[in-house]
């Protein structure tokens, strides 16, 4: 199945992606980073390139929300490397914001980005695994949140919840054709994202970005923050062959947040 090793990985230009990206470069895959901003995604990829050799990541410029550039994002990946045999849904993001306050613009814009990236990369990915007439994996960003509701996270959350059940109802659809879905749902990463989500609940109570951040941080069984790499090891067994008998489920990599 995974004779190239070739994946791709949304959002990949910094936080987990990118240690996502750099962790498959490592095992031996050949990476494509996407992000909407190219510069972004190319300084990515040349750090990977220096520390893992030349051509062994590129950048790709494309908005997941639209599902016309993540076909060519797909096909660019393909093209460039060769096959296609790994994606990395994990482009996303997470507005906090509570119930009552909630418009329907930012409902339709965290559900366009969130559920359609993966809707759309689902899509990309069998497309160029049937044309290399093998199977693959699929394997989707879903979330701590979309395990467990949290409060002032219903657009997050909600999408979560989505992307466990897309990636289930599709591990069913796709198993025939030699594909396995997966999910990976991480807990509080110290992202640029989950700073952002720190300082905006620390905002609304009149308090610092630290107490916003301890706010989802204390009640960690293993009482630390998660680094971005801790999802990478989990999410670099789920595109390995280790990983070839797992279908549907979800990863929990959140330091012991929710028990199930």
């Amino acid at each position: 199945m995974l004779e190239k090793r070739v994946a791709m990985v949304t959002g990949a230009s910094q936080g987990i992606g990118e240690a996502i990206a750099r962790r498959l470069a490592k095992d031996g895959f050949k990476v494509s980073i996407v992000c909407r901003h190219l510069d972004k995604a190319q300084e990515a990829a040349e750090a990977i390139n220096k520390d893992f050799g030349e051509d062994t990541a590129i950048a790709v410029e494309a908005d997941v929300s639209n599902r016309d550039e993540v076909f060519a994002a797909v096909k660019q990946t393909a093209d460039h490397f060769g096959d296609f045999n790994v994606i990395v849904n994990n482009a996303g993001v997470a507005p906090t914001t509570p119930i009552m306050e909630v418009t329907q613009d930012d409902l339709e814009w965290t559900w366009k980005i969130n559920v359609g990236g993966v809707v759309w990369g689902t899509q990309a990915a069998v497309d160029a695994f049937k044309h290399f007439n093998h199977g693959g994996k699929i394997i989707n960003a879903t979330s701590q949140a979309g395990v467990e509701g949290n409060a002032n996270l219903t657009a997050y959350g909600s999408t979560k919840f989505a992307i466990r059940g897309i990636t289930q109802t599709t591990a069913k659809e796709l198993a025939p054709y030699g594909i396995t879905v997966n999910a990976y749902a991480p807990g509080i990463v110290k992202t640029p994202m989950m700073e952002d989500i720190a300082h905006e609940v620390g905002q609304k109570a009149g308090k610092s970005d630290n107490w916003g951040m301890q706010q989802f941080a204390q009640n960690i069984t293993l009482k630390k923050l998660s680094e971005p790499e801790d999802v990478a090891n989990g999410v670099a067994f789920l595109a390995g062959k280790d990983s070839n008998y797992v279908t549907g489920q979800t990863l929990v990599v959140d330091g012991g947040m929710v028990f199930n």
